[in-house]
């Protein structure tokens, strides 16, 4: 099963964003394919931070746009929402000690233990951070 990181749904919702087009194509084969794929609970919320954050883009969405397109993205039969189970917490500090995380890369290494503890296959995203998670295999799909 393929999960999305946060960054790539930024891109998709943003129209300010540089690959808005390509991610918005990548998330729509997802969404119409059967086959699952799924977003970590996490990653819907450090969402809503981004697309709504004044001071990161021009014209940042408002709570009611952020949270209607978290909304049509959970209308997709194959989407899995993804949360943190028994064993997130033990796989995410093992993470944290391994690459020696600190501050907010924490944010990372949580997305990368409960896709490693939910059976995601594949993390995709735009950020290359997750290196430091060898047992996650990561692909930045939007690259051409």
């Amino acid at each position: 099963m393929i999960a999305l990181d946060t960054n790539v749904l930024v891109h998709a919702h943003q129209l300010e964003a540089d690959l808005h087009k390509r991610a918005v194509c990548v998330i729509r084969e997802l969404a119409e394919s059967p086959a699952p794929w799924a977003i970590c609970y996490h990653s819907l919320v450090e969402f809503y931070a981004v697309v709504t954050h004044p001071k990161i883009w021009k014209l940042p969405s408002t709570p009611e746009q952020a949270l209607n397109q978290i909304h049509a993205w959970r209308e997709s039969p194959s989407l899995r929402l993804l949360t943190d189970n028994d064993t997130s917490l033990d796989q995410m500090s093992e993470f944290a000690l391994a690459a020696n995380v600190r501050g907010g890369q924490i944010h990372d290494a949580r997305i990368a233990a409960c896709c490693i503890t939910s059976g995601v296959s594949e993390l995709w995203t735009v950020d290359r951070d997750f290196s430091r998670y060898p047992a996650l295999t990561t692909k930045n799909p939007l690259v051409c």
